[in-house]
């Protein structure tokens, strides 16, 4: 059975910086993908980055791309996601997802499990 349990969230003063983690177990890392999903206040969900099973291809939405930076540690199956000079907008409730198949994009549909997220607030 696969598990994808999150951690590291949290309040976070404006201007500072987070790592997310992601630890998944039960799951065949020969062929996976890994994304991000954020569910933002009053926002629908959203795939805000992905990485390949070897961490040589990532992908990021425009909106995290200049401060967001996602890694693998395949010996340890475990995800980081780091976040620099943390804004409000980054506020929201992040899911880590898997997929049991070569993938790195952003459609979240195509993810087979999923963690019950971490919770993100930045104060201003």
């Amino acid at each position: 059975q696969v598990q994808v349990v999150e951690s590291g969230g949290g309040l976070v003063q404006a201007g500072g910086s987070l790592r997310l983690s992601c630890i998944v177990s039960g799951f065949n890392f020969l062929n996976a993908g890994m994304g991000w999903i954020r569910q933002a206040p009053g926002k629908e969900r959203e795939a805000i980055s992905c990485i390949s099973r070897d961490g040589s291809i990532t992908g990021y939405a425009d909106s995290v791309k200049e401060r967001y930076t996602f890694s693998w540690d395949i010996v340890k199956h475990t995800l980081n996601l780091r976040i620099r000079n943390v804004k409000p907008e980054d506020t929201g409730l992040y899911y880590c997802a898997a997929k049991g198949r070569w993938y790195c994009g952003l459609d979240q549909s195509q993810f087979d499990s999923w963690g019950r997220g971490t919770q993100v607030t930045v104060s201003s």
